[in-house]
């Protein structure tokens, strides 16, 4: 009977253990469509030229087929300091599980210490006595209804996701990288655009030059090309300076100072890769930030379980061994030894609310993290959706747009033939060439909102896509 009398405690803890409580389902459910509702017009509409889908998702700019951008997209890589940041917070979270998982092993130590005093406990009474010590220390806390596992669960899923985080982070950063280099490009291809409406402003300047001196124009025609040969060049410092900042931009995405960054002007054609969107379900799977989301929904999870917990009994193990003596050259005798165990079970019984806020609060944490994950989902499918709309309807205004293009130029030829055999005015001349110029902007303009919608689309679907 003394024996069963002594395992009441942990029979109870037992009990206890059987009666804890089971974690709560997670809150959230998304459903899931088919196919994105562009894909259907796609079908019907798009022609692939040449899928990019033979690239990895890891480089997913080689798809642009640019030696330059590559380049950019690795140094951004190794030196973004973003990147760094995520890393690090990310070493920080590792750090924290190997400290929740050391909490589960026995915890051991050595120690050594003298004390002097007076009292009934001492050997001599009143006479004041020195007590030596040196020994090992043992201590374990039983993990009887699981809240350690649950702290280092909660932590290794919240490592989970900062490691997704650095993924969005480097996703991010190389998506702003190309972004940034491919808006650069745009701005040399527009320069050079408008450069050579300049040139060509200077050549009927000096025809109409000619033309004045021998009396055949006013003075007037000879001033209004001087005008719209000056503002056409003051375009091309303008667009300058808006490259020379894009130029910055991409200085500090690669880590490195902007007063020895420099890119050679190159405005050559691109070609604009097509990427297959694959179906919904894969970009939950592919998205650093949706995985993200989901690692920090179950570490919420987690965490109500070891709030839960905190209403249970917790029970502690404890051990010393070593040696004590009032002298030093007794104290690592056999005679000195001494040792000790001891068991604690300690059982809440009133705390003021204390353990119910714990467990309201981390309940409040669970709700929220299962609001922000719906919230990742749902903002997933928008953003595919919204470029993959973008991409369809800027190809058809490209195509209205070139065949703008088209006519102005035969605009412009014409007037200028006539305006060579004096059959029309300079007004008119003038006119069919701003007319051009301002069209083949737009066509530009249009060329580079379909790459910044690439990248766009790209970052939206993960970083890289499936074969379809």
């Amino acid at each position: 009977m003394k024996k069963l009398h002594h395992l009441l405690p942990l029979a109870a803890a037992l009990f206890l253990a059987g009666c804890a409580t089971a974690l709560p389902p997670l809150p959230t459910s998304v459903d899931t469509p088919p196919q994105f509702k562009e894909q259907q017009r796609q079908t019907e509409r798009w022609i692939v030229a040449q899928p990019a889908e033979a690239q990895s998702r890891g480089t997913w700019w080689k798809a642009f087929n640019d030696p330059v951008l590559d380049d950019l997209a690795e140094r951004a890589g190794a030196n973004n300091t973003s990147i760094q940041e995520a890393a690090a917070r990310l070493a920080q979270a590792r750090s924290l599980v190997r400290g929740a998982q050391a909490d589960r092993a026995p915890q051991i130590g050595v120690g050594a210490g003298a004390s002097r005093g007076a009292g009934a406990n001492t050997a001599n009474g009143a006479t004041p006595a020195t007590l030596l010590q040196a020994g090992v220390n043992l201590s374990y806390e039983v993990d009887l209804f699981g809240r350690l596992a649950r702290v280092r669960d909660a932590a290794s899923l919240d490592a989970q996701s900062r490691e997704a985080l650095l993924q969005s982070t480097r996703l991010l950063v190389q998506a702003e990288v190309a972004q940034t280099y491919l808006a650069l490009r745009a701005a040399d291809t527009e320069r050079t655009l408008v450069q050579d409406t300049a040139t060509a402003y200077g050549d009927t300047l000096r025809l109409t030059q000619r033309r004045f001196e021998a009396g055949d124009v006013a003075e007037l025609d000879v001033i209004r090309i001087q005008t719209e040969l000056a503002s056409t060049e003051a375009e091309v410092f303008a667009l300058s300076r808006s490259r020379a900042q894009l130029e910055n931009a991409l200085a500090v995405l690669v880590g490195e100072p902007a007063s020895g960054f420099a890119l050679a002007s190159n405005s050559g054609a691109r070609a604009l890769p097509v990427i297959p969107a694959g179906v919904p379900g894969t970009v939950l799977a592919r998205r650093p930030d949706v995985a993200a989301a989901q690692a920090s929904l179950l570490a919420a999870q987690a965490r109500v379980g070891v709030a839960q917990a905190a209403w249970f009994p917790s029970v502690s193990l404890t051990g010393a061994a070593g040696y004590a003596s009032p002298d030093i050259g007794d104290l690592f005798k056999w005679s000195a030894r001494a040792w000790g165990i001891g068991a604690l079970m300690s059982v809440p019984l009133f705390d003021g609310g204390r353990r119910e806020a714990g467990v309201q609060g981390a309940q409040a944490q669970l709700d929220a993290a299962a609001a922000s994950y719906r919230g990742q989902v749902l903002n997933a499918f928008r953003e595919v959706e919204d470029q993959l709309s973008a991409l369809r309807l800027l190809q058809d205004q490209s195509q209205a747009q070139g065949r703008a293009v088209s006519a102005a130029q035969r605009a412009s030829a014409i007037s200028e033939t006539r305006y060579r055999n004096g059959l029309v005015s300079q007004l008119e001349l003038l006119d069919a060439r701003r007319n051009e110029l301002l069209n083949r902007r737009q066509a530009q303009r249009v060329e580079a909102a379909q790459q910044q919608a690439t990248v766009l689309l790209i970052r939206a679907l993960g970083g890289g896509w499936d074969k379809a």
